[in-house]
């Protein structure tokens, strides 16, 4: 019987795999090597959508993570964490475009929200939006998107939830003992006896699975986010333009990121991180072209993330055959899914039978 769990990492996942678990009686341990929403989560774009994933078990388990989101906020007072504004697209060339034109018949067979707008219907929505940043139509609007902002999230769940909290201390090592997981130890020396153990270490879930004998490739990649200054921008919802990709991030603020500035990561022989000021400066320079009104702000802070990206892409959730107390909450829109997913990993750690949704994207698939 599973009574004592440990959770390690303390972003998105972690949190909602903690709440859930605590929420079914169990006695929960949550553990970070920092503090909780101090890693990927709090360096996210943080984009919740299903638009063009692939295969179609991980658009249907997205759509459903988008559900458990707009559920959770509805039902919370001051659950205004999430934002569901839509999301605008559009292509900046004749591959960009036809690339475009298969993502939304894609998403319209499976029978998702999508349309196209017109120029004019889209500066209806963005009025403060320059007209010649826009082509005269073929703009995708996808309605049900939207973003989160992580670390209020993480907030709420790990507030609601009776749980052990343990933050600035790495694991260090698992115990197992007859092909199960017995116990956690960390950087301090603690030892935290485990029934189960659930990985949410996001970019470092390939080093906690190691330490349980087991091998989780991973292809992360760095991320670089810009975050403006205050400006008076009227900006609702995500854009997705060729040259920049833009969302609120309240107080005014904007965040701004394309795939081009996180080529300008540079990582130092310490392990500092930086970005290309030149990068900076240009994706700053589309997103003024396209939001004149940004101009009279500047940058308020550049932020790098590291993406967990497990090996094929997909998530990785649920139980370890081989060590089967041993359970991942592992992918790449971790702020999509994790509510959703994480109460799933967490029914099953429980001992509920969770097959038809976690099929797709269990460990053993490597």
């Amino acid at each position: 019987m599973v009574e004592q769990v440990v959770v390690v990492g303390a972003g998105v996942y972690g949190a909602a795999v903690s709440a859930e678990l605590a929420r079914r009686g169990a006695r929960v341990t949550v553990v970070d090597t920092g503090a909780p929403g101090g890693g990927t989560s709090g360096a996210t774009f943080s984009w919740t959508n299903s638009c063009g994933k692939q295969p179609r078990a991980y658009h249907d388990i997205s759509v459903a993570s988008m559900e458990a989101h707009r559920k959770l906020a509805r039902d919370v007072p001051g659950g205004d964490w999430y934002h569901e504004g839509g999301n605008l697209e559009w292509g900046g060339g004749d591959g960009e475009r036809e690339r475009l034109r298969r993502k939304v018949a894609t998403v319209l067979g499976y029978g998702y929200e999508a349309r196209w707008l017109t120029r004019a219907q889209v500066l209806r929505l963005e009025p403060d939006m320059n007209p010649a940043g826009l082509p005269a139509d073929e703009i995708a609007y996808f309605p049900a998107e939207g973003w989160i902002e992580p670390t209020r999230l993480i907030a709420h769940l790990l507030s609601t939830a009776d749980v052990e909290r343990i933050w600035h201390d790495a694991v260090t090592g698992i115990g197992v003992s007859d092909g199960l997981v017995t116990s956690v130890r960390l950087a301090s020396g603690r030892r935290l006896p485990a029934d189960a153990v659930v990985n949410c270490a996001g970019p470092a879930a390939d080093r906690i699975a190691a330490l349980a004998g087991l091998e989780l490739p991973m292809r992360n990649t760095r991320g670089a986010l810009v975050h403006t200054s205050p400006v008076a921008v009227s900006l609702s919802r995500v854009i997705h333009a060729p040259h920049v990709h833009l969302r609120p991030d309240g107080a005014g603020r904007l965040l701004l990121h394309t795939h081009d500035i996180d080529g300008a990561v540079r990582v130092s022989d310490t392990g500092e991180t930086s970005v290309e000021q030149a990068a900076v400066d240009k994706l700053m320079e589309a997103g003024r072209a396209l939001y004149p009104g940004l101009s009279a702000g500047g940058v308020e802070s550049v932020r790098v993330g590291e993406r967990p990206i497990p090996g094929d892409g997909l998530p990785v959730l649920g139980r370890a055959p081989a060590l089967p107390n041993f359970h991942f909450a592992v992918s790449h829109s971790g702020a999509t899914l994790s509510v959703h997913a994480g109460a799933l990993v967490a029914a099953e750690v429980l001992g509920e039978d969770r097959a038809g949704e976690l099929a797709a994207f269990r460990f053993e698939r490597f």
